[in-house]
Order: C-alpha cells, then structure tokens, then sequence
C-alpha cells in the first residue's frame, strides 16, 4: 500500500500538469488570435497576413516575404520591419508550418527548409506573388536560401539576417532534445512545457537579445508564448534537431544562386556564429554584400531595422 503512494502522488500531480497546460495553451491563443488568412497547403495548413500594397497597385512585385527564426512566429517580424515596410511595398509573412497559427503533420519531412519553402511557394503563388524579395532570420534563413536554390525565376533577391547557412556544432537544447524522444518527449510536452517556458522566457529571450535590451513588452507582442503550445514546441524542437543534417545537404548548392544578396549580422551573434554563417556564404555568392553590424547581437531586424529596410529597399526600390 505504501509503495503505491508516490504512484498515486505523481499520477496526480501530471494530471494537475496536464490541466494546467490546458488551460494555459486557451490562455496563450485567447491573448494572440490569428491575425491574417488560412491556406491549406499539401497537409499544413497555413497562417499568412499581407500589409501595405494590393495586388497590382505600384511597388507591390516584387513583395517582400518575411521569414521568422525559430521559437517564434510572424509577429516577430511584424513589430521590428513589416509596418515600416509597408508604406512602401506589398509585405507578405506567414507562419512557418508548424508555427505560429500555421500546423503541419508530425512527419519529419516538414522540418526540413526545403519541406517548408516549396509550401511557402504555393502560398504565394495563390496571392498572385510572381517575384519576392525573400527576407529570412536565422532558422528562417535556411528556408529563404532554400526558396531562392528551388524557385530562382520567383526570387528577386535575398535579405538574410543572422541566418544559419552552414552546419554547426550548437546542441538544440536539453529541451528540445527531451521533445523528440519517444513515450518521454509526448509527456513532457502536455505537462512541463508550458509551467517551465513560462519561467524561462523572459531569460530566453534576454540570451536571444545580447548585448542589446529585450524590446519592451516584446513576448507579448511577439506573440512568443505561442511556442509553448505541445504541437508547435514538438514542430521547434524537430527543425532545430535536424536543420544541421540539412543544412549540411544545402550548402553544395549555394554556388548556383546568381542573385542579389545582402547578408546581414551582428559581430556579437553568440547563437549563429557570424564566422560560420555569414562570412562564410559572402565568400561564395558572387553577388553577395555582407554587412557586419557592430556590437550587434543575434537580432539585427530589432537592433537596427533601418539599415535592414534600407538593404529590402536597395533589391525592391520603392515607387
């Protein structure tokens, strides 16, 4: 009798965890409600929002599409370019499969940059979008260079920011590894997850931002704790185990991209290495511009949004 004690007792406390994950997942998507249109795109179902420029009307081809990093969603890209963008040009940002209020099946193949561009490709084909400047952060990186290797004749142009372009030696993260195993990452992700990334995002995101400030109020209107819902932390967790296996199958490829590039980086990303990423892809594209911003962290579209704009500007002149 007594050895079932500490049974029952844990039985009890994950199903206080479970409620409680629950319950704070309506929370988190009662705060941040979708704020674009849905597509359905072969099995992930999309969430995409437009600003500035219609369909047809000046500076709106080639639109400018934003990709957001890992761990977040559009909003991010939102508050640091997209409403300054948009008085000028036609500004696209979705949600990555899986992120965000887009889904996706739990199949791997859906964490793959390539996976994740060519529905992104269907995507904009169904807005009527014929040529993009592709703008990707970090992870979102990877999926820009990958959409601009797949659809060259639909890209214009590439704007990277911190972008991972090249294998890594980086862990995940204790996390996102407990995520992926199987019978222990299900559990964890309907009981731990949310109880433990609400104590630690502010510190997350403090890391996220070195050397400069978090934005005021920014996971709120990032929209950051969206991540903390089971089926998106499960989508974070797989791109981020398994980008470097393919990144590793991309980066033969890059000699093929003629278009024009600026790449963009702080010289104090300690989350993707400028020396690896950047500075490394700049001595490959023959019409690359590398801009190394000074005592800048891993987030260059908040640490310094003009000169971000001023590079989209320079590859889609405004009109």
């Amino acid at each position: 009798m007594f050895a079932t004690a500490p049974i029952i007792a844990l039985l009890i406390l994950g199903g206080l965890l479970v409620c409680m994950t629950a319950l704070g997942v309506r929370r988190i998507e009662a705060a941040h409600p979708p704020t674009g249109q849905f597509m359905d795109v072969e099995g992930a179902r999309l969430h995409v929002a437009e600003l500035g420029r219609k369909r047809g009307e000046p500076g709106a081809e080639p639109a400018v599409v934003l990709i957001h990093g890992a761990s977040g969603n559009m909003e991010d890209m939102r508050i640091a370019l997209g409403e300054q963008l948009a008085s000028a040009h036609r500004v696209i940002l979705i949600d990555r499969p899986g992120h965000g209020w887009s889904s996706r099946p739990a199949d791997d193949s859906y964490a793959s940059p390539a996976r994740q561009a060519e529905l992104v490709a269907e995507a904009l084909k169904r807005l009527g979008v014929t040529r993009a400047i592709m703008v990707g952060h970090s992870w979102g990186g990877a999926l820009a260079t990958a959409y601009a290797l797949a659809f060259p004749d639909r890209t214009a142009g590439l704007v990277l920011l911190s972008a991972v372009t090249h294998p890594w030696a980086a862990n995940p993260g204790w996390y996102n590894n407990i995520a992926s195993l199987p019978y222990v990452g299900p559990l964890f992700l309907r009981t731990l997850v949310y109880p433990l990334g609400l104590f630690m995002a502010a510190g997350a995101s403090r890391s996220v931002f070195e050397p400069q400030a978090v934005p005021e109020n920014y996971l709120r209107r990032a929209a950051i704790r969206l991540v903390l819902r089971p089926k998106a932390f499960f989508a974070n967790a797989r791109d981020l185990a398994l980008l470097k296996r393919f990144i590793a199958a991309q980066v033969p490829f890059y000699r093929k991209l003629r278009l024009p590039t600026i790449i963009i980086t702080g010289d104090r990303d300690a989350l993707v290495s400028p020396k690896i990423n950047a500075c490394a892809l700049a001595a490959i594209l023959r019409r690359a511009k590398l801009i190394v911003l000074k005592d800048v962290g891993h987030m260059p579209h908040h640490a310094a949004p003009g000169i971000v704009v001023a590079a989209i500007d320079e590859l889609a002149p405004a009109n």
